[in-house]
């Protein structure tokens, strides 16, 4: 397992000041530029605490610590293999550390070396279409290839489909998380969480045992994009998440780009709105490498065009001319069954029973509001 150079101090205070209430990293912080470390910080009395501005739970909370969740901590990184990176250790990260909020310690689980590799943030919808989950996978392993680690959260859709692409590319991935890492949220996600413990890295800033709570996404967001030199959005709705993200990237100084979709499309508003606030646009992944100053070779594949279709290769069922006629009807933006029909002038019968077909063969996808979406051919 890399690791980067071990912090020598111990994790017991900083494992008790992450515990407290009340606490946030900015006054954390703030109480160990007044004293000087760690340590210092608990040896305070309580009136030196209420002097730098921290509230009476916190101050209780760090004079009088829970030896229960202090023991609790101290197995669970023993036995997990997990390390505890504090603000002031030699390998915390400088560009996120350069953050008047960056969290105080980082909880890590795998390759911790990775957290010096330059890297992207790829974030998105968690129901993406098809087309979406190919994009991002394609975009981590082509940008992976070019020696770029992908930072992503975790959650489904765009950010599962980058951490799958970046697996298999060479620059490694990084997930972070809105829970301790002693769990994994989504659920469904627990396979892709022990394959990036093994060949990845998992961080998050809660201790062990901290819950999926609503308000933790935000704060793991700024990390996401705090770790990275941009942020790619593929496919994002208004009021989407994934635009926190970007957001935060903006507010940080960082790069953001976008691929672009459809005006009709619902999940392509998000990213045609960091198109026209001047997010870089995306058609492969050499735009994003040009800015983030990587240098490919002209004929890389980083420098193809995303693709939306397939070919047809071997074993394909050769599409007549009637199915041909509905897919370029249907193109790449969501259509329902009426709309079909009008286009084409098949009946309403005749265009449910194909679209089921191409459904069945992987070609087409539905979508909320009984509409449908081309994927690609097989």
């Amino acid at each position: 397992m890399d690791t980067p150079t071990e912090p020598t101090e111990s994790p017991e205070p900083w494992l008790i000041a992450l515990r407290a209430p009340a606490l946030p990293p900015r006054l954390l912080r703030a109480a160990l530029a007044a004293t000087g470390d760690i340590g210092a910080v608990l040896a305070s009395s309580r009136n030196e605490l209420q002097q730098l501005g921290l509230a009476p739970e916190a101050i209780d909370a760090l004079r009088h610590p829970s030896s229960a969740f202090l023991e609790q901590d101290l197995h669970w990184l023993r036995r997990s293999g997990a390390t505890l990176l504090p603000i002031t250790a030699s390998g915390y990260p400088s560009q996120l550390a350069d953050l008047p909020d960056a969290p105080a310690a980082l909880f890590l689980r795998g390759r911790s070396a990775l957290l010096q590799s330059p890297q992207l943030a790829i974030v998105g919808s968690r129901h993406p279409t098809a087309a979406g989950r190919r994009i991002a996978q394609t975009l981590a392993q082509q940008i992976g290839q070019a020696g770029l680690c992908i930072t992503s959260g975790l959650a489904r859709g765009i950010d599962t489909a980058a951490h799958d692409g970046a697996l298999q590319g060479a620059g490694g991935t990084i997930a972070v998380c809105g829970t301790g890492l002693d769990r994994c949220y989504p659920a469904d996600n627990a396979v892709l969480f022990e394959r990036i413990a093994e060949n990845g890295l998992l961080v998050s800033e809660f201790p062990p045992g901290t819950e999926p709570r609503r308000s933790n996404f935000p704060r793991r967001n700024r990390i996401i994009s705090g770790l990275a030199r941009g942020t790619l959005v593929v496919e994002a709705a208004s009021g989407s998440g994934s635009l926190i993200t970007a957001q935060r990237a903006l507010e940080q100084g960082r790069e953001v780009f976008a691929v672009p979709g459809s005006p009709l499309n619902p999940l392509a508003a998000g990213c045609l709105d960091l198109l026209r606030q001047g997010a870089h646009l995306v058609r492969h992944a050499g735009d994003v490498l040009e800015h983030i100053q990587i240098s490919i070779e002209s004929n890389s594949p980083c420098n193809q065009e995303l693709a939306l279709t397939g070919g047809s290769g071997s074993g394909v069922r050769r599409l007549d001319k009637d199915y041909e006629m509905l897919l370029d009807a249907l193109g790449f933006e969501p259509a329902s069954i009426d709309d079909l029909v009008d286009r084409t002038g098949l009946s309403p019968g005749s265009v449910a029973s194909m679209m089921l077909i191409l459904e069945l063969e992987g070609r087409v996808e539905t979508r909320p509001g009984a509409l449908f979406n081309r994927v690609s051919d097989p």
